[in-house]
């Protein structure tokens, strides 16, 4: 089911949550079964009044609490 949602996501922008409790928003490019997911135009949006351009980044699936769709 998740490969499902994430297939529908690609080329949209996610939220990730991740197990150190940062908040990445970014576009969805790829990902595989481990839920290895690569972001492009990331950004750590952990503090809202702080938020941090990351670029292009890859995330391991075991980092990965929660990742949110679009609508």
């Amino acid at each position: 089911m998740i490969d499902e949602v994430l297939e529908r996501s690609l080329g949209k922008t996610v939220l990730i949550k991740l197990r150190s409790g940062r908040i990445l928003r970014g576009v969805l490019e790829g990902f595989d079964q481990h839920i290895n997911l690569v972001l492009r135009d990331a950004e750590d949006i952990s503090d809202p009044e702080n938020v941090e351009k990351i670029g292009t980044i890859i995330l391991r699936g075991d980092n990965v609490v929660m990742i949110s769709p679009p609508p």
